[in-house]
């Protein structure tokens, strides 16, 4: 091996394991069809692709290829009720794909949920398919440990996600660790600073640890980035056109119940400030807030998704708008499925559930109507209302948000974070974009052309 060789195979970029594909279907977009090669080739690779752009078929024409290549099995794994949609799906593209929820392979492509793969057994798969893998989020979290170690020896693995907040940069690091790159703290470690500590007094700041980007690695980040994974919200990001995939109007009302939050022993109403009085804050609002949700959704007839935060809110809900169905954390796994199923197939007019239990891999095209009850987490509204607002709705989508005035500063951080996350997602495609560029300049693999008159 020679020097240069030395230093490559050191380096975190643009190692490839995987192989050309022989599986390609018409059925593809020009854009799956990339991502798809792309991840082939790669063979251990993140799609993080925003709702609606084709994730199901580009997962599973991934797992096909895999397949056909090694004759082998491949484990998808999904979001609880996301595995009848995928078997739907499959069964569309002519793709052979089987839910199992025993451990027991399906057939080549078995597909089962996350709460499932304890059962399975690791030895029967050549490679593993993870949709809305954002579930590895959580840097200590069990499923992620767990999910991790499944995958460790596999030389075929995908992610694939609508990140909806790439300032989150902990998810890129327990991705990468999970696709056998570099682990998460090495990566923090690598290229960013723990601003946790004061420079000057060197005094803990809080509880919370704080890593930003060291800017002098900005660049080589996300080189490093762009070598296991793409981003795109549309086409264009990766040079194809936009005019098939355009989004209907999106419509946000809010709707503020008038009551304020009122500290015992004192006469004056005030902003409730910090998470203790804001929950006391909604729990003093709950018959109105549930009673202007059933006033917004009873007299339409038409389907609405109705997401709440707390059971209460639920079991009130379901009280006060009859022709409901209510998935709740309390119901067996079987039933969630066959509720959220019932709501997709049009069987159940309203669905009422938590973004925790619902908000994930789930296509909702037919309604058009979502109401919500803001919390903090921007990820779970995005989530919500893009279980509808996707590619494939036809029709213009109406969000109502209802909240009080009380909790005027949860609103107001909900959209500072929307407008982060849109600008963060922007500078991701952008910086992955000139990464690729750099990685073309850079490509010495490629034997070069001397012009006809030299």
């Amino acid at each position: 091996m020679d020097y240069a060789s030395f230093v490559e195979s050191k380096s975190h970029i643009n190692s490839k394991d995987g192989f050309t594909p022989s599986f390609m279907p018409s059925f593809l977009k020009d854009y799956q069809a990339e991502l798809v090669r792309y991840a082939v080739e790669q063979g251990r690779a993140a799609i993080f692709a925003d709702c609606g752009l084709g994730k199901t078929p580009m997962e599973l024409c991934y797992a096909q290829n895999v397949v056909e290549k090694t004759n082998g099995n491949v484990l998808l794994l999904t979001p609880l009720a996301v595995t009848i949609q995928f078997e739907e799906e499959a069964a569309k593209f002519g793709i052979e794909a089987k839910r199992s929820t025993d451990g027991k392979p399906a057939g080549k492509i078995t597909i089962t949920n996350y709460e499932k793969l304890h059962l399975f057994d690791v030895n029967d798969y050549v490679g593993v398919v993870c949709d809305e893998s954002s579930i590895l989020k959580n840097i200590d979290g069990a499923i992620k440990k767990a999910l991790t170690a499944f995958m460790r020896k596999k030389r075929f693995r995908l992610l694939a996600t609508a990140t909806a907040a790439p300032n989150d940069f902990h998810e890129l690091g327990t991705s990468s660790e999970a696709l056998g790159y570099m682990g998460a703290m090495e990566m923090l470690n690598k290229f960013f600073r723990n601003t946790s500590n004061d420079s000057k007094t060197g005094v803990m700041r809080g509880t919370v640890v704080k890593w930003v980007l060291k800017s002098h690695a900005e660049d080589h980040f996300w080189r490093w980035v762009t070598g296991w994974s793409r981003a795109i919200r549309k086409p264009s990001d990766i040079g194809f056109d936009d005019t098939e995939l355009i989004l209907p109007p999106l419509n946000e009302f809010e709707h503020m119940i008038e009551h304020a939050f009122i500290p015992e022993g004192e006469l004056f109403a005030k902003i409730a400030c910090g998470l203790g009085e804001q929950r006391q804050e909604r729990r003093q609002t709950l018959e109105r807030r549930c009673e202007k949700v059933a006033e917004l959704v009873n007299h339409t007839g038409q389907p609405a998704l109705v997401w709440c935060q707390m059971n209460d809110e639920g079991d009130l809900l379901e009280k006060m708008i009859p022709d409901a169905v209510q998935v709740a954390g309390k119901d067996s796994d079987e039933a969630k499925e066959d509720k959220l199923m019932a709501f997709a197939h049009g069987k159940a007019r309203i669905l009422i559930t938590k973004p925790k239990i619902g908000a994930w891999g789930l296509n909702f095209q037919h309604c058009n109507h979502v109401t919500f009850f803001p919390s903090h987490s921007y990820e779970q509204y995005y989530q919500g209302v893009r279980r509808c607002w996707r590619f494939g709705q036809k029709r213009p989508v109406k969000v109502d948000i209802v909240t009080t005035e009380g909790e005027v500063s949860v609103l107001k951080n909900l959209q500072r974070k929307q407008a982060q996350a849109d600008e963060m997602f922007s500078r991701m495609v952008a910086h992955m974009n000139d990464a690729l560029h750099f990685a073309k300049r850079n490509d010495h693999t490629n034997q070069q052309q001397l012009p006809s008159w030299i």
